[in-house]
């Protein structure tokens, strides 16, 4: 630009540059090694004014270019102009006078080139920063769409954010709810094992303090004015500049959320953090707040479904654990069942072939189910088994599985109803123990008419004496033996009245069945049982066991 200009001026034309140290040609340098040694500095204005120097190439005109500071406009005579003469006698070329066009508007139009240079640079810079932002958030957004997994993104996505903003220490902490921490999930620049999590309420925490304000913290520690964020009894920032940005979630219709926190320091080049830079990482931010979350939401399925699995195998081995009816068929009619509430459940019963050809049938209901009460109805199990061929009478049987469980029981607080009979065909008796457990009754075949054999003790579990036999005489053909648990007889028909199914329409459906097999009747309790509930599935387990001999 400054040929073109010197051609039209006809004037030679050198700008300077300033910094208050020392002066520089920045554009038509001149092939000497000259600078002007001051050019402001002296003015008693408040702008600089132009003014005429002596160069190794003349006098020259000095004009400082508007609005660019400390650069200046050398207007000179050009080589063979008017002011220099040939020959002997060459008189000493006078200072010019100012060009024409006058120096201000050559200056004005050096400004104007200069200013838009500088924009032009600006809008590069602008435009490099841009592209590597939207690079970034292009970067992340395929690692989200590609990763699952938590620590891998994290570490990667840090990876990135820290190269942008030149940091070279990071960490990125997520929030534990259950336990009211901010653990590490990824960090830059240091070992993850040697920080420790932070308790979201600490109050010299900078990232606790950003996570519970949910707004951005930065430290220059250059800046005279700024103060330092953390605690002053020996707990300050002692770093370098940092930046602290909350990692927030908000789901439709609803206030966002603090979830995690990233911290960014050491930036390389410059220490303090830019405007430009909160403002993206707290874009970043957002991003990964919908990264934690998601992965948040499919661990946790991951691990329902886990748990999913695992109780229905636990469930499969908790049936398995229930004997079949065909263990004790050859000497009695025998008909059980077993619906659960939940995948494991608290209802049991079993059914033992002891010598002397008497038979043994159990039913117990732990207080709860789930995970807890399927234990203790495995331990029944497994105690039953021994204790009933060992157990001289049912009371005795009951106080040694008591026994047995004194540990589980008092560990838990469970206490379960345990009735459990032994019918001796020769000896035409049944004889029981039932530690409260409500709904056991012997039914007349001919008759219809129903005996409940009342509890003879509290349930196990509950401290208590050791309670008594009861005892019933039997006959063959005759007797019934009809077990259920709670969940039969209180199954809700749902709706405003809240009918409850009950003992009668059990007992009723056996007594009028008494002389069909004991598998037509437990059918028919169950058939009527799922029209009143309307199908709907069990708030408790539902067991049922009917015997005839």
């Amino acid at each position: 630009m400054l040929p073109a200009l010197e051609r039209l001026s006809g004037a030679r034309l050198v700008v300077w540059r300033s910094d208050g140290r020392r002066i520089e040609a920045i554009a038509g340098a001149p092939d000497d090694a000259w600078s002007p040694t001051q050019l402001d500095g002296h003015e008693t204005s408040a702008e600089p004014v132009g003014r005429r120097l002596d160069t190794p190439r003349g006098p020259a005109w000095f004009e400082p270019v508007a609005d660019v500071a400390g650069v200046w406009l050398e207007i000179g005579e050009a080589a063979g102009g008017k002011g220099k003469k040939e020959g002997r006698g060459a008189s000493r070329p006078s200072p010019p006078s100012p060009p024409s066009p006058p120096p201000a508007v050559l200056a004005e139009i050096v400004g104007s080139v200069l200013a838009a240079e500088r924009d032009a640079v600006q809008v590069a810079a602008e435009l490099s920063d841009r592209y590597e932002e939207i690079d970034l958030i292009y970067t992340i957004s395929e690692i989200l769409g590609h990763t699952i997994r938590l620590d891998e993104a994290a570490h990667r996505i840090l990876d990135e954010v820290s190269n942008v903003v030149r940091a070279e220490r990071a960490t990125l902490l997520v929030h534990d709810a259950e336990r009211g921490l901010l653990r590490i999930a990824a960090a830059r620049g240091m070992d993850p094992k040697d920080l420790e999590p932070i308790e979201v309420d600490d109050p010299c925490s900078i990232s606790a303090r950003v996570f519970r304000e949910m707004r951005i913290v930065s430290y220059d520690p250059t800046d005279l004015l700024a103060v330092n964020p953390g605690c002053p009894e020996g707990r300050a920032y002692k770093g370098q500049a940092f930046l602290s940005v909350p990692v927030l979630y908000a789901t439709p219709g609803e206030r966002a959320k603090p979830i995690g926190v990233i911290n960014l320091t050491d930036r390389r080049g410059a220490d303090a953090f830019t405007a430009g830079d909160r403002k993206l990482v707290a874009a970043i931010a957002n991003q990964i707040g919908a990264a934690i979350e998601n992965a948040t939401l499919v661990a946790k399925d991951l691990t329902q479904q886990r748990v999913r699995r695992e109780l229905e195998l636990a469930h499969d081995l908790q049936l398995k654990l229930l004997p079949s009816p065909l263990v004790i068929a050859s000497r009695v009619d025998v008909a059980a069942r077993c619906r659960q509430a939940e995948s494991v459940g608290g209802d049991f019963y079993n059914l033992l072939s002891l010598r002397d050809e008497r038979i043994g049938v159990m039913i117990g209901d732990v207080t709860s189910h789930g995970f807890g009460a399927a234990l203790i109805m495995a331990l029944v199990m497994a105690a039953s088994g021994i204790h009933a061929q060992a157990g001289e009478t049912p009371t005795e049987v009951l106080q040694r599985i008591e026994q047995s469980l004194t540990d589980e029981l008092g560990r838990t607080e469970m206490f379960l109803s345990l009735f459990y009979a032994v019918v001796d065909p020769r000896a035409g008796r049944l004889t029981y123990a039932n530690a409260g457990h409500p709904h056991a009754f012997l039914l007349d075949a001919k008759t219809g008419a129903a005996t409940r054999l009342e509890a003879t003790r509290p349930p196990l579990g509950v401290p208590t004496a050791l309670g008594r036999d009861g005892a019933h005489q039997w006959r063959r053909g005759e007797g019934v033996v009809c077990l259920f648990t709670d969940g039969v007889a209180e199954a809700d028909a749902g709706g405003e009245r809240g009918d409850r199914f009950g003992e009668e329409r059990v007992l009723g459906h056996v007594a009028r069945l008494s002389e069909r097999p004991a598998r037509d009747m437990l059918e028919a309790v169950y058939a009527d049982l799922a029209g009143f509930t309307g199908g709907a599935p069990p708030a408790d387990d539902r067991t049922i066991v009917i015997l005839k001999v």
